[in-house]
């Protein structure tokens, strides 16, 4: 299943910081391309694009609370 948004953080609401795929980011410069989990490394990864550069811009350990949102297809 695709991530469509992660949420890092304790306190959802008020204190965590969502990342969601599609998101401007860099003062507009990226957007958000591919939010991904990485078993191997016990993480999740945040792959940022502009145009045909892919870069991998952010890693959060499952150490850390985090809540995700799964893009559902009907």
């Amino acid at each position: 299943m695709d991530i469509r948004k992660i949420s890092i953080g304790a306190d959802y609401k008020s204190g965590a910081m969502h990342y969601i795929v599609g998101q401007e980011v860099l003062g507009g410069k990226y957007a958000i391309h591919l939010i991904q989990e990485d078993g191997l490394a016990k993480s999740f990864k945040i792959w940022i694009h502009q145009g045909q550069e892919v870069l991998l811009w952010k890693e959060f350990k499952k150490t850390l609370p985090i809540s995700l949102e799964y893009n559902i297809n009907f």
